[in-house]
């Protein structure tokens, strides 16, 4: 008997209302680089059992790492719950999942297989490619996941998942010229085929070299070319949230009451595609075990949805958008017993246009690469700020003049939305650390304020 069906059994015979259990077992490799160096090589393997129960609508969980707990902590959780105060708009767990989509490039039997060895010449690989005279300092680190999912609750819900996931990233510094300048090279995928390790290292040099002796750009107004990591990273800190139905009802969205309503440019769509094959967060089920859906977030510039787990969707008198998560680290899932709203993955559509030619078609503008410290200041408005502070390039009149100083920016969501003038077709696996998954191409916005620092 899975530890799932004991806790489950046990929750029955203390004659519980109703119980979920989620188990992960997750393998991790992990390698670091430091001064251009693989200085540790890591492996952990673990399982991780958590309880979720409603009774008399009163919610109380709990989690362990000894999955032979199962009954002990379902009971913990069982004592707990008559400490809370019932949720009233509580409806069910979903019942027996029914799904069958299945999506290609999400498990790859050769990373479950994978042992340290392989993984250490990988990251050399990535070392290698950032190996450049004029480089001073590699960094970086390569993590590999594989996990088995199980989520069961006594509806009669029983569903299970097998995933993997590989990332890669490398910083590198140069002290040659005026000042040090940096780059970074990241990519991410679920398969070991889709991933190009020499590229790592080959676009952080190119990001960094290119960078040497910066120019000053003045405080102006310029169309902003975001390269696809300096856009997830916009999507993942600042556009994200407010499609969530939690914060769209609280009225902490800036786009609270717009449902429906206009408001980026025609050109301009975004979907939650949880069936992108090689997504980062793609998935059949969600960390509930309801059915995941691709949804747009906004069509042809119109606000079209919202996303959900079923606590939040029940309290709104909602259904669950399948949007529950339950974020494991590095990467993939967890067991944490209650789950939180989320994308799957955050994908900007458009059949775009190259780099090159968005660049031919500017006059006055900041190409960035990468962002730094990006955070809503005020997230009812869409405020948010954010620094430029690697792959800045000075374009003027359709061309690359010279690389940049580090800029800050202070804007608003909703007022870039409505200037953004190009969409690139080199959509790419975003994920910084922490952080959620997107799908993004280089993207331009006209009309936005950067201060040199």
């Amino acid at each position: 008997m899975s530890a799932c069906d004991r806790a489950l059994s046990h929750a029955k015979n203390l004659h519980i209302d109703e119980c979920e259990a989620v188990f992960v077992q997750k393998k991790i490799i992990t390698v670091r680089i430091t001064d251009s160096e693989i200085v540790e090589i890591k492996q952990n393997s673990d399982k991780n059992l958590g309880i979720r129960i409603i009774n008399q609508k009163r919610i109380s969980s709990a989690g362990t790492n000894n999955i032979n707990d199962a009954d002990k902590i379902v009971e913990q959780a069982f004592r707990s719950s008559a400490l809370q105060k019932p949720k009233e708009f509580w409806k069910s767990l979903p019942p027996e999942f029914k799904g069958s989509s299945k999506i290609e490039k999400l498990y790859d039997k050769k990373l479950v297989e994978m042992s340290s060895t392989q993984a250490i010449d990988i990251a050399q690989t990535m070392i290698n490619e950032a190996s450049h005279s004029k480089v001073s300092s590699v960094t970086g680190s390569l993590n590999i996941v594989s996990e088995i999912v199980e989520i069961a609750n006594t509806n009669g819900l029983s569903c299970s998942d097998k995933a993997t996931y590989l990332s890669g990233t490398i910083n590198v510094d140069s002290e040659e010229g005026k000042v040090p300048v940096s780059g970074i090279g990241q990519a991410s995928c679920r398969t070991l085929d889709a991933f190009l390790a020499e590229s790592i290292g080959a676009n952080a040099v190119e990001m960094c070299i290119g960078s040497i002796n910066p120019q000053k750009p003045n405080a102006d107004n310029y169309s902003i070319i975001f390269e696809p990591y300096s856009v997830g990273e916009i999507l993942a800190f600042v556009f994200a949230s407010n499609f969530n139905l939690k914060a769209y009802f609280d009225k902490k969205s800036c786009f609270s009451g717009k449902l429906n309503s206009k408001i980026a440019v025609e050109d301009f769509s975004v979907i939650d595609d949880a069936h992108a094959p090689d997504g980062i967060g793609s998935k059949i089920f969600d960390d509930e075990g309801v059915p995941t859906k691709t949804r747009p977030l906004i069509e042809k510039g119109v606000f079209r949805n919202l996303y959900s787990d079923l606590f939040n969707a029940y309290k709104e008198g909602k259904e669950s958008s399948g949007n529950a998560s339950r974020h494991g680290s590095p990467m993939g899932r967890s067991a944490e017993p209650i789950p939180v709203p989320a994308p799957h993955n955050i994908r900007v559509l458009g059949d775009g246009i190259t780099k090159d030619e968005i660049i031919k078609d500017t006059k006055n503008g900041l190409l960035v690469g990468r962002l730094w410290y990006t955070y809503a200041v005020n997230p009812t408005r869409g405020d948010f700020s954010c620094t430029a502070r690697s792959g800045v390039r000075i374009i003027e009149n359709g061309e690359i003049k010279a690389p940049g100083t580090s800029v800050r920016i202070v804007h608003n969501l909703p007022v870039m939305l409505q200037n953004i003038s190009a969409i690139g077709n080199d959509s790419k696996n975003v994920l910084q650390w922490a952080s959620l998954p997107s799908i993004a191409p280089t993207l331009k916005a006209d009309n936005i304020r950067a201060i040199p620092i």
